[in-house]
């Protein structure tokens, strides 16, 4: 059975197809640029990437295209063979706990949401509109990235700040990358081969949230009612003193939604190093012995580990720490330098081990108190099974 899994921004769709007879890819891409100038497409298949340039003026248009290619390259050879289609939504708000069947009424409160997705929800609706338009009788399924972190209780996710915020405009911590998180909470029960543990989820990448899950489900996570919070990351700051931002709009003759654009998009990594925002880049720059990079680094490091010891705390040890996303799948030293920090906690790694990139491996040493993996994430194959679960309800 063939499923696409579909994650739409504002000018872009990416999209993977399933096989999920044994859950392999079949091809994958993304169409940039839609609505733009200069837009195209780039599809992987079987080890190649066809490039092509296009005009896309919708979404619509970018679906057809889509969809053609996947005949003309004898990926399909009809429509017919898309069983299902699944669409990473940003937000779910408090109303959507798990996974849905996408029909008119989580289409519109999908629009009602877009104030708390507004950068988001736009481009998903219009990615939803349009492989509707196309495929008007095959079921689609909307997948929440907020929705794992719904089992948090309000103790972790209600904010010390006036009660009627939250009760009228639902200001709470959400969490993000909650797709991410339980696709590693499923692989770290098939790995430990139980259903009872406690797990650190560290999804850090150009973006970057820690997750507390415990049995399965989310106890806390490090963003909050938006992904501005939490960790340092490649450029957004993560948690602030939220008084700089007055401070800094008077200095600056700047409104808040300018200070938020920059907390957003000039903070972080890039902001503290001013050099850059890709940690490949930074690393280097700190073997290379320059200042703002190390600290740049080490402030990272720093923020990272106080949320894998503060949720340490709260689950009251942990059986198992994961590496995933860009950085923690792939970046060697930042992984080593993590995990020296906790060494108080009975952590080690092997450095043998932990020299790997890309791979669902064991890091730790065998007497470390607590296991350490690096698990490659796969939000697009979880959309897919989610939406074949739905399916087969």
């Amino acid at each position: 059975m063939k499923i696409l899994s579909v994650n739409a921004g504002s000018s872009s769709l990416k999209f993977t197809l399933f096989e999920m007879k044994d859950e392999s890819i079949i091809v994958s891409g993304v169409f940039e640029r839609i609505g733009l100038d200069n837009s195209f497409y780039k599809i992987k298949l079987n080890g190649e990437t066809i490039k092509e340039e296009i005009a896309l003026p919708s979404h619509t248009e970018a679906v057809n295209v889509l969809l053609n290619k996947l005949i003309d390259l004898n990926i399909i050879s009809s429509y017919d063979e898309i069983k299902g289609v699944g669409h990473r939504i940003l937000h779910g708000g408090e109303k959507y706990s798990e996974s849905v069947i996408i029909n008119d009424d989580v289409i519109e409160s999908i629009k009602e949401l877009t104030p708390l997705g507004p950068l988001h929800h736009p481009g998903e609706i219009a990615g939803i509109m349009a492989l509707k338009e196309v495929l008007p009788e095959v079921p689609m399924v909307a997948v929440y990235d907020t929705a794992f972190h719904q089992t948090m209780n309000e103790e972790a996710y209600l904010y010390p700040v006036p009660y009627e915020w939250y009760e009228n405009y639902k200001v709470r911590k959400y969490g993000f990358h909650g797709t991410s998180h339980k696709y590693i909470a499923e692989t770290v029960k098939k790995i430990l081969g139980k259903d009872s543990f406690k797990l650190i989820s560290c999804h850090i990448g150009s973006g970057g949230s820690i997750c507390a899950i415990k049995d399965g489900k989310c106890v806390d996570t490090s963003m909050g009612f938006t992904p501005l919070a939490g960790i340092m990351m490649g450029t957004r700051s993560g948690d602030i003193d939220p008084s700089i931002i007055p401070y800094v709009m008077e200095k600056e003759g700047k409104n808040a939604s300018e200070i938020i654009e920059d907390l957003n998009k000039k903070s972080g990594v890039l902001g503290l190093s001013q050099l850059c925002s890709d940690m490949r880049d930074l690393v280097t720059a700190c073997e290379e012995g320059n200042p703002q990079a190390i600290k740049a680094k080490n402030k990272y490091i720093r923020r990272v580990v106080d949320y894998i010891a503060q949720y340490y705390v709260l689950l009251g040890g942990a059986d198992i720490i994961v590496f995933t996303a860009g950085v923690g799948e792939n970046n060697v030293a930042i992984r080593r330098e993590i995990c020296e920090k906790l060494s108080c906690l009975g952590i080690k790694i092997d450095l043998d081990l932990n020299n790997i990139r890309g791979e669902e491996a064991k890091i730790s040493t065998d007497d470390s108190s607590i296991l350490v993996y690096t698990i490659p994430t796969n939000e697009e194959l979880m959309i897919a099974r989610d939406t074949l679960r739905l399916m087969n309800r």
